[in-house]
């Protein structure tokens, strides 16, 4: 996993937020776990039109206008794509998951810095 390759994309992802969503997105952040926010296993390739791909992903937490960038496992990342295509623009069970474990993630980043 190339760390800077990463954040440039995720930078690109936050130019496009700001273009899309204005003042609502303030600020980036890349969450560089090696761990799946959506079920703690390792961060892995998924299989993806015969090759291996990673799947980089990003939401808005609104409460502090952030965009946090993650990765996620093969297996979460096919449940997501597959769960896309049976309900289109529905937030799962395992959304609220990955969100919820994504901002605590960024609240305890931001205590480190306080620190």
């Amino acid at each position: 996993m190339n760390e800077e390759y990463l954040n440039q994309l995720l930078a690109q992802m936050f130019q496009q937020a700001q273009a899309q969503f204005g003042s609502v997105v303030k600020s980036h952040w890349f969450h560089a776990s090696t761990i799946c926010p959506g079920c703690g296993q390792e961060v892995d390739a998924l299989k993806y039109e015969g090759g291996d791909a990673l799947s980089l992903n990003a939401f808005i937490y609104r409460e502090r206008g952030v965009l946090i960038g993650y990765l996620l496992c093969g297996r979460c990342a096919g449940k997501i794509m597959n769960d896309a295509k049976k309900n289109p623009y529905k937030q799962t069970t395992l959304h609220s998951n990955i969100e919820r474990n994504l901002i605590e993630a960024y609240k305890q980043y931001l205590r480190t810095l306080d620190a």
